[in-house]
This record gives C-alpha cells, sequence and structure tokens, in this order.
C-alpha cells in the first residue's frame, strides 16, 4: 500500500479522518508517520492513539524554513514515505520540500482556489460577500495555495453565517475531499500536466467518505 505521511500544526481532525479510513480499510494507504511543529498539538494525542509514529519538529528551533523542511524529508524518507499530506500544517514550505516530492504532496484549504488564499480564508470570502464558499484539495507548490487542483466542494453561505458556522459545513467537505484525493492517488488516477490535474475516472466507485466527526 502507498505510504502516506502527514503534515499538520494543531487539533488534527482532518489526520483522524485519514487514519480512521486507512485503519478500516476504505482507504488503501498506510500512514506511516505525522510530523507536527506545534508542541502539544492535540493532533500528536490522536496519532498515538492510532498506533502512529508522531515526530515533533518545532519550527522555533530551526534556523530557517530550508533546514527545517531539511529534516522533514529526512524524517519521511526514514519512515518510506510516498504521498505527503498537509493536513492542517500552517508552515510555509521550500523547494527542499516540494523537489523532493515533486507533486506529491497535497493540501486541504478551506476555500475554492484559486481564491482567498492564504490565512482566514473563510473570513476573506465573508468580507467578500461571496454566496458560495468551499475548499480545495490541490498539489503543493512555491507559491501559497497555489499548484493544480485535485478536487473541490462548494457550499452555500447564508446570510447569517458567521466564521465559525461557515467552518463547520466545510469541514465537513474537507472530511470527504481529502480521503478521496488521497485514494485517487494510492489508485494511480492523478494525473499531474503542468498547472492542471487530470482524473481518470473509468471505472471509479463510490467511496463513502460521507462520515463526519
Amino acid at each position: 500500500m502507498l505510504r502516506v505521511g502527514i503534515l499538520a500544526s494543531g487539533s488534527g481532525t482532518n489526520f483522524q479522518v485519514l487514519a480512521d479510513a486507512a485503519r478500516s480499510g476504505r482507504l488503501p494507504v498506510e500512514i506511516a508517520v505525522l510530523v507536527y511543529n506545534n508542541p502539544g498539538a492535540y493532533v500528536a494525542d490522536r496519532a498515538r492513539a492510532a498506533g502512529i509514529a508522531a515526530v515533533l519538529l518545532d519550527h522555533r528551533k530551526f534556523v530557517s524554513r530550508e533546514v527545517l523542511d531539511e529534516e522533514i524529508v529526512a524524517t519521511l524518507e526514514a519512515h518510506g514515505v510516498e504521498l505527503v499530506v498537509m493536513a492542517g500544517w500552517m508552515r510555509k514550505v521550500t523547494e527542499v520540500l516540494i523537489g523532493r516530492f515533486a507533486d506529491r504532496i497535497l493540501n486541504i484549504h478551506p476555500s475554492l482556489l484559486p481564491a482567498f488564499r492564504g490565512a482566514k480564508a473563510i473570513e476573506q470570502a465573508l468580507d467578500y460577500g461571496v454566496k458560495v464558499a468551499g475548499c480545495t484539495v490541490h498539489i503543493v507548490r512555491l507559491e501559497v495555495d497555489a499548484g493544480p487542483i485535485i478536487l473541490q466542494a462548494a457550499e452555500a453561505v447564508r446570510e447569517d453565517d458567521t466564521p465559525e458556522t461557515l467552518a463547520v459545513r466545510i469541514h465537513a467537505h474537507e472530511y470527504r475531499i481529502l480521503p478521496e484525493a488521497v485514494r485517487l492517488f494510492a489508485e494511480g488516477r492523478v494525473r499531474v500536466e503542468g498547472n492542471r490535474a487530470r482524473i481518470v475516472i473509468d471505472e471509479v466507485e463510490p467511496t463513502g467518505f460521507e462520515e463526519q466527526l
């Protein structure tokens, strides 16, 4: 099975969805390691509970982003990682990491890219007054929240929405499309062609990733 390494910074709800799906056999991958950068992040507790190696690489202890990424690469390689998933990784990455795992780093972002890149994407969408928001799984490039789009999910914005209420509904979509994107990679159905990702859809079956935390 495809060996996956996950990068996360916070509570780890997307990590949990991936771990549960892999453990149940609904996702044909093995999660080999979690790398996290914030001491005390709850995602580490989730990993330990699932029997997954959790490695703390506190970015505050590295002299540069490049040096941090060198250690991330070394950790991922030590665990035989083939696909990297950024599931709430709140750090910019460098060519050190991107070059080693070219076209094999996925990120989940809470907007319909290319709109509303960067931090506080949901707040940006509400401030702009959009009627439809959503989330995107894309391949990571040096530019923040850029790269070929793999999957997106849309969510209607309600007149009384706050960042918190809209985030709940967007996260529910994230829990569905992130495992689906990983599954597509595991099955060799993603073809990266320049700035676009093409999905081979022949004989794709429903996944059943409808559960929410």
